[in-house]
This record gives C-alpha cells, structure tokens and sequence, in this order.
C-alpha cells in the first residue's frame, strides 16, 4: 500500500504550532486539564491504584458501554474505541474493504477517509459537493453513482471543510439509497454536538443494519490531545475484524486515557454545551464579517461544526495568500488546495473570541492589501 502525502497535515505539522492567531482549526477551544477537573469530578487520589497494564483490544468494557449508551445502542459489542476516530476508521476501513471494492465517496474530504480507500485499491467514485451549488449534498447525484457494485458510502455531515450538513428527511434519503443497493453507510460525525439549528442528526448505527457511526472528542469535546475516538459498528463480528489489524498497530488505549474519557462521557453536557455556546457567538461575528466584507469574500451557508469554507475573491493560488498570511501576520489559515478546493479558505471559528476577531481584521486587512497590489 502507498499512501499519498496527507496535504493537510504537511500544511498543519508546523505552522499550527508557530501561529500567533489560529483562525483554522475544526475544533472548539481545548480544555486545560485544571479547566476539566471540576467538570468531570477527578481527584487526583482517584488515579493512585491505576495500574498501567494492557487495557482490552476494543476499550475498556466501561467505556466501550458509555459510547453505546449515547448512541443509544443496547449491544456495547458493536462498539470500538481507539486513539482519535481516524484510527477507528483506518481499522474499519482495512478489516472491511478489498481491493477492486466500488466505494462512493464524499468529495472534497478530510484525507484519512479517501486515501485509506484509494491505498487499499478499491475504485473511488467521488460524489461532489459543488460550489456553485453552496456545497448543498445533491442526493439525486448520488442516487446516480451508487449501484448494486457499490460495497460502501462514505460520508462526513456536519461536513468538513464547508461546514454543510443534512436535514433529517435528507438522512432519511441518504439511509434509503444505501438500503436499496445493500450496502454499507460510513457516517463520519465528528462535529455531530456542533449543530446551530434544531438537534443533531441521529446515529445512522441506530436507524439501519449496515450503519457505521463514528465520532470524537477531539472537536465538540474540546479534547483533541486526549485522543479518543470510537466507532460503532454493524456487529461484533465488525469489531472483531478491526481488533484483528489493531494487533498490528497499537494494540489498546492508555488506561489512564479510558479514565479521563469515561468521566468526559458521564459529564458530556458539562463539557460540550459551554463550547457550544462560544461557537454560536462566533459563528454569528463571522456571518456578520462576511456580509461587512462581501467584496473580499463569499461563503455559502455553514450550519453545523465549527468551520466555515469561504472564497477569498481575487485569490486563486490561495496556498501563496496563506503562506504570506502566516509569514508576515503569523495568522493561520487552511488554503482550499489541502482539499481539492483552491481559492478557498478553512475558517475555524470554535476557539476565543479575541483571537477571531484579530484574526479576521488581519484578514480583511491581508486581502486588502493584496487587492491593491494586483
């Protein structure tokens, strides 16, 4: 197998760590662990007769139930739980998949989901969400890719990097075509608490028999350094077959990670719903920004997680605008070519306000700048 470059993290592995102003994270704002003790009810005493042995291959029976019980499903069996869900997904993806395996793909896309694929030797059929069309699924369109060939769908709502996402009845549609052409449904929901308007979708694990649900604590959580991530799957037999590549890998968690992440899952309200709240108000400053700077920008419509995917206008190698961006202003930003996408931008509003509002200044301000130089 042979992966291509990961061009979003290449992007990320330095300037994430050098950068003044962060304005293109997909996450909210990280807990401190001094901001996390009292939410979630650890004392320090509770850790003293934690022996750091093994912990089991799928995660701790405890967690293994919690992740269950939030997606409401009776059979903890069903569940994995792994270092960040992209692991869970590279699992998944490996023990399910072979090569020559037709799989309809959402396009652009976080990179984990589509290389693993292509690298296994499966045929990719890519369903595009289209710009001129506000990025707005087009179920039609893939009610057209898929067929009786097709072996899975592979989708990501709240969708990463425009922030789009599906009305329960377009699910509903969704669950329908993979039903009629028997197969399986990989639903990425890694922003799935991150939604503005109404509820979050349910977990397609729940609602049909060949559904993949896979979800984090690295965006809604606040918690990406914690590493957790879990998938729930159509049976215990899926688990199994994932276990079996996990024995080649990392074999567990960190029982002292499964602590913190089960006290995370029994306080998820306490965590999630203060982060929710600044991402709303962030959320309504960049729509605000938007309308104020309609000559330097466009964006289509962005109702779930915590990122927008704007069009800088007059930028076509945005990969150029970011890097100046980051050399001269230290603000970072996630050019559209790391998705396929160039004269777009990833806008991360999910971390403080300060830092948004200095962060889009310094962007009006860079374009600008740009503008009157061409």
């Amino acid at each position: 197998m042979h992966f291509e470059p990961a061009r979003l993290e290449d992007w990320l592995r330095d300037y994430y760590f050098d950068a003044a102003i962060d304005i293109s994270s997909s996450g909210v704002e990280p807990y401190t662990f001094d901001e996390l003790r009292p939410l979630i009810g650890i004392d320090l005493d509770d850790l003293a007769g934690m022996s750091f042995r093994d912990s089991r291959s799928a995660g701790a029976d405890r967690l293994r139930y919690l992740v269950a019980e939030r997606y409401g499903v009776s059979d903890p069996s069903r569940v994995i739980v792994a270092n960040g869900s992209t692991e869970a997904q590279l699992l998944v993806l490996m023990a399910t998949l072979s090569a020559g395996d037709e799989i309809v793909v959402i396009d652009p896309a976080y990179h984990s989901m589509v290389e693993t694929v292509r690298a296994k030797g499966c045929r990719l059929v890519r369903w595009r969400l289209k710009p001129e069309n506000g990025f707005h699924p087009d179920l039609d369109k893939l009610e057209e890719l898929v067929c009786a060939r097709t072996r899975m769908i592979i989708v990501n709502f709240p969708h990463n990097p425009t922030g789009v996402t599906v009305t329960k009845e377009e699910q509903r549609r969704l669950i329908d075509i993979a039903s009629r052409n028997d197969c399986l449904l990989f639903w990425d929901g890694a922003f799935e608490d991150l939604i503005f308007q109404g509820s979050p979708l349910p977990a397609v694990a729940t609602l049909y028999h060949k559904g993949m649900s896979f979800g984090s604590m690295s965006k809604s959580f606040g918690l990406p350094g914690l590493r957790v991530g879990w998938g729930v799957l159509p049976s215990s037999a899926f688990v199994k077959a994932a276990v079996a590549v996990r024995d080649y890998t990392t074999l567990a968690l960190s029982p002292l990670v499964e602590f913190v992440a089960e006290r995370v899952l029994e306080h998820s309200d306490s965590i999630v719903a203060p982060r929710l709240l600044l991402a709303a108000t962030n959320r309504s400053y960049v729509l605000n920004w938007i309308a104020e700077h309609a000559n330097l920008a466009s964006c289509s419509e962005f109702g779930g997680g915590v990122i927008a995917f704007p069009r800088l206008l007059g930028v076509d190698d945005t990969t150029r605008f970011c890097h100046r961006l980051m050399s001269e202003r230290r603000v970072l930003l996630v050019p559209g070519e790391c998705f396929g996408m160039p004269g777009h931008v990833r806008l991360g509003f999910g971390g403080h306000s300060d830092q948004l509002h200095r962060g889009l200044d310094e962007l009006a301000d860079a374009l600008c700048t740009d503008g009157a130089q061409r």
